[in-house]
């Protein structure tokens, strides 16, 4: 055939020769070309006619080719889409918006009583002030008591208190108990001391009075003394609030301690009439395993006799907020009413340990029948008819720094305790490694106590008797 059939036409596939210096020369016959009003051009890579400049044309009046067409998009008219889901509303939808609202209804009437329940339990009464004590004028010996025992209250403790000012003093207008080394010629000679003989004993049991050493079985005199005063003829409260303003001790195996003890052993000894613990730490370091002086707890002890205190049913912690006890002053307070008792640091918001009166503490002990030594034990609680019993007498102030201990205060393998609770020479123990514990009470503003202000108020509404 002479030429290509399109659709009916004959297009003819011969070329003419064209002079290559004209632009023709630059394009080859295309068979689609009567379809298209912009010639192809030979290079695929150069660059479109019509992207070229005006300048490369003949003449300005020469017509030019029309730009190519692009997709053009246009803005939907309100209503040219059709939205199915706006005809038929699926009934399960608006539980979508039911139940944020119904939540969010709950947690706001959830929370409001929660605050209701608080204040209402809380009840505002009226206090009177019975001491204000920032040591301003020394050591008020109307009020505090200072005493010398060897005894630590039966936890086996390494200190003997003492009457002197080297353990208790006022310096820079701040009470300072001072834990210090014992005469060492008591420890490592067989020697005796004897509060009861010198007249300066507090306690009137023997057994808190007296310590010995005995080189042959390693029996050693308390190897530290250090200060424990308390308000007992000065202060005392039953119900009402205290605060003491402290900065606590640092040093490994250091004990403070703000509490408070029954005037008079109404219900029994000791727990049988109640002890009240406002704060307690430890001297040991952040690491030490059950918190050193970054943790104060709080606890209530009170049980039928020793083997049985129930003060793990009411004992709490509370963590220091980015920094330690023994770094800065913090107010300890406690606030005792006859519905309730709590303690807190710098502010009644940071509560420590919070125990309602709501039942007979007879009852919330769940104690056994009888002793580990087959004696029947008796509830003297009830028959007072108040749940606060036995904290509902006098009780009075004790602020002291002990020193060890036999009782489990410190755990016995754990971070690298030099003694054990068990062991016959745990003082000698103790003693025994003081380069690896004296270092760390000695460094600047270590190793001592600082009290600046103590406040105790009496409940005095009329309801103080109840």
């Amino acid at each position: 055939m002479d030429g290509v059939h399109y659709r009916g036409s004959a297009i003819s596939t011969a070329t003419t020769p064209i002079n290559p210096g004209t632009p023709e020369s630059r394009t080859q016959p295309n068979p689609f070309d009567q379809y298209s009003s912009t010639p192809r051009p030979n290079n695929p890579f150069s660059t479109p006619f019509t992207s070229r400049p005006a300048s490369s044309f003949a003449s300005s009046s020469a017509v030019r080719p029309p730009p190519p067409r692009y997709f053009h998009s246009r803005r939907v008219q309100k209503g040219e889409v059709e939205q199915p889901w706006l005809k038929k509303v699926d009934p399960k939808e608006k539980w979508v918006t039911i139940f944020p609202l119904v939540g969010l209804v709950l947690g706001i009437g959830i929370a409001g009583f929660l605050v209701y329940d608080g204040l209402r339990s809380v009840v505002h009464h009226k206090y009177c002030p019975v001491l204000s004590d920032d040591f301003s004028e020394g050591l008020n010996t109307n009020i505090w008591t200072q005493e010398a025992e060897v005894g630590g209250f039966g936890n086996g403790q390494f200190e003997e208190t003492t009457i002197t000012d080297e353990n208790v003093f006022v310096q820079d207008g701040k009470l300072i108990i001072k834990p210090t080394l014992q005469n060492a010629d008591l420890i490592t000679s067989n020697s005796v001391i004897n509060l009861t003989s010198a007249g300066t004993c507090t306690s009137n049991v023997l057994s808190n009075c007296v310590t010995v050493t005995n080189v042959t079985t390693n029996e050693i005199v308390q190897p530290v003394k250090s200060g424990r005063i308390n308000t007992k003829k000065g202060a005392t409260i039953k119900y009402g609030r205290v605060e003491v303003t402290a900065k606590l001790p640092v040093g490994d195996w250091l004990w403070p301690a703000i509490w408070m003890m029954p005037v008079n052993n109404t219900y029994g000894k000791w727990p049988l009439s109640g002890e009240i613990d406002i704060a307690e730490s430890r001297g040991n370091n952040y690491t030490y395993n059950q918190g050193g002086n970054n943790i104060v707890s709080s606890a209530l002890h009170w049980g039928p006799d020793a083997a049985n205190d129930a003060w793990w049913r009411t004992n709490v912690k509370r963590a220091a907020l980015h920094t330690t006890y023994a770094a800065q002053e913090h107010t300890f307070g406690m606030e005792w009413s006859q519905k309730y008792i709590f303690t807190y640091v710098n502010s009644k918001l940071l509560q420590v340990l919070y125990t309602s009166f709501n039942e007979p503490f007879w009852k919330r002990g769940n104690f056994p029948a009888y002793n580990s030594n087959g004696t029947k034990i008796y509830d003297v609680w009830s028959q007072t008819g108040h749940d606060s019993t036995p904290f509902d007498q006098n009780f009075y102030l004790i602020i002291n720094v002990a020193v060890g201990g036999t009782n489990g205060w410190f755990q016995d393998g754990a971070s690298a305790k030099p003694w054990s609770d068990n062991s016959l020479t745990a003082k000698y123990d103790f003693w025994n490694a003081n380069k690896t514990w004296l270092p760390t009470w000695q460094a600047e503003g270590a190793g001592q106590m600082e009290v600046s202000k103590v406040e105790m108020w009496q409940q005095c509404d009329g309801n103080e008797n109840n």
